[in-house]
């Protein structure tokens, strides 16, 4: 995987340490706004739903450009078809059920940051590449994306909040949303935001599920020893609302532009960047790399 496989990661929502905020700080101007000039923020809607393969090839190349180049990134993105992703070290071949895995042909992929599994199917994710100098120290980089994310989701209707300081949860403690931990984004007490960070040299990429509609419990339904009867559970909305990934990734990109001031320049299909995540598509295709553990 080059750069990223000599990558410091952490499972940001264990390792931050940090105390939680009230829905109220959401509005408070960033603390790690960018002293002009600098280079631009570039902002990626991604319209084209992509295999986690793909999605994790992407991310990395924004990396690898943030730590390169210098650049800024902010992805927002879907997945297709729906794919189960494992953190990078967790033991997903003791947890998971690997065989009813792969007779019902699920999408699987392991992710190059840390955390647990998580399984995207009705979420939004979102990645955010830039040099480490834009955020500070990975606990402050974390907390000032979530609050970034909890204003976002403020200004949709949602009674959001940042979850306070909690005991860090080992890698077999359960997938990714079981539990909060401290700084994640809270809403009516439900974890509805996890991310994972990838460090490199001089750049981040932290990475993370936005979810729309709780279908978490399909989990249930692929650890060992668990049973189907989750796959039938209807999805529960979250938000105050039904709402859609576009109204949420426009609203994100609307709260990143407002809290992180600057030059921003959106993009829409940046054939350099999906040339060049070409060359990480054999690592996250191979299910040496995703089985690894």
């Amino acid at each position: 995987m080059g750069k990223a496989e000599r990558a410091e990661e952490a499972e940001m929502a264990g390792e931050a340490e940090a105390a939680g905020r009230e829905a109220s700080d959401f509005d408070s101007p960033g603390s790690f706004l960018p002293i002009p000039p600098v280079p631009p923020f570039f902002l990626w809607i991604d319209e084209t739903p992509r295999p986690g393969w793909a999605n994790m090839a992407i991310d990395v190349t924004l990396l690898d450009r943030a730590e390169e180049y210098g650049e800024s990134w902010l992805r927002l993105y879907r997945w297709d078809p729906p794919c189960l992703s494992f953190g990078r070290h967790e033991p997903a071949t003791r947890r998971y059920d690997v065989d009813r895995i792969l007779a019902l042909r699920l999408g699987t992929v392991r992710r190059p940051t840390g955390g647990r599994a998580v399984w995207h199917g009705r979420e939004l994710t979102y990645a955010i590449a830039a040099p480490c100098a834009r955020f500070g120290s990975l606990q402050a980089a974390y907390l000032e994306i979530h609050t970034m994310l909890g204003s976002a989701l403020k200004g949709l209707g949602a009674a959001a909040s940042l979850a306070p300081r909690t005991r860090i949860s080992p890698l077999d403690a359960g997938a990714c949303f079981s539990q909060p931990a401290g700084g994640e984004v809270m809403v009516s007490g439900r974890k509805v935001i996890g991310s994972a960070q990838l460090r490199h040299g001089a750049a981040l990429l932290q990475h993370g599920s936005v979810l729309l509609e709780d279908a978490q419990h399909i989990l249930l339904g692929l650890t060992r020893g668990g049973s189907a009867a989750p796959f039938a559970a209807p999805p529960t909305t979250l938000l105050n609302r039904p709402v859609g990934s576009s109204e949420v990734a426009d609203a994100i990109g609307a709260a990143a532009a407002a809290r992180w001031r600057g030059a921003w320049q959106r993009v829409s299909e940046p054939e350099t960047i999906l040339h060049a995540a070409s060359g990480h598509f054999p690592q996250f295709k191979s299910p040496a790399w995703t089985w690894a553990r």
